[in-house]
């Protein structure tokens, strides 16, 4: 009965030491929401220039101006809060896995920021400009067109983050693969399925236009592409080593 009692304490010790573990990545990662996001609200006034793109941009209200700070902020400090929490979460599984196990999940963690990254450059840079003129020019055929700052920062998010967000699509796929969840095999198979997916995810980020949606679908049938042969390199990499690991 001792040794049950010793062993079931030891057990309760555990646990509390691994939720103790968990609270502390969550609060670092709070803390670094909380720093980001009142950095942001300072710097405001000098941000906004830089995503206004030179647009007239109105406001219908004076509480309009705190939900538009803390919105805008936000989003903000949410995009450069994830690599942070990857990182942190990271280093709360890290006890748990092999140190073969650790350094591949750390590579995914650089992988998953420069994705992210490159999905809000892709959408900040390409997408939004050219829907956004597109829209405008549309509207200003018949119509005098007021530009608010809550339906344009609305309308800028949904086209880079939704993007940052799609572009870590092979990242996904190759960790999947990596634990062996999926195959190339099953991913070729279900590829027609997964362009009707992204198909429609494409429209719902997109105006109702056939020029808009091709230009935001193309790069994420390409990233889907690209998913599958480094999931072909990620799994002929694993049966090597179970390969040698079960001779």
């Amino acid at each position: 009965m001792s040794e049950d009692l010793q062993s079931n304490v030891e057990k309760d010790e555990a646990t509390l030491e691994h939720f103790t573990e968990l609270r502390k990545t969550l609060l670092q990662s709070a803390l670094f929401f909380a720093v980001m996001f009142i950095g942001f609200l300072v710097f405001m006034p000098k941000v906004l220039p830089l995503l206004s793109n030179g647009y007239d941009i109105v406001l219908m209200g004076p509480l309009d101006v705190i939900r538009f700070y803390t919105g805008v902020a936000g989003a903000l400090a949410i995009g450069l809060t994830v690599p942070f929490m990857g990182y942190q979460i990271w280093r709360f599984v890290k006890p748990g896995l092999t140190p073969t196990e650790s350094r591949i999940t750390l590579t995914y963690v650089p992988a998953i920021s420069i994705s992210f990254i490159t999905g809000i450059s892709f959408g900040y840079f390409i997408v939004f400009p050219v829907l956004f003129k597109f829209l405008m020019n549309l509207g200003q055929q018949s119509f005098h067109v007021l530009i608010t700052a809550r339906e344009y920062f609305l309308f800028l998010l949904t086209s880079t983050l939704s993007l940052g967000i799609l572009f870590e699509l092979p990242i996904v796929m190759v960790f999947l693969t990596s634990i062996g969840f999926l195959t190339p095999t099953k991913l070729k198979q279900i590829r027609k399925f997964a362009y009707i997916v992204l198909a429609i995810i494409s429209a719902l980020i997109t105006p109702p236009d056939f020029i808009s949606q091709i230009l935001v679908l193309t790069p994420l049938v390409v990233l889907y592409e690209l998913g599958i042969y480094l999931s072909i390199l990620s799994f002929k990499k694993r049966m090597r080593k179970e390969a040698v690991l079960n001779p």
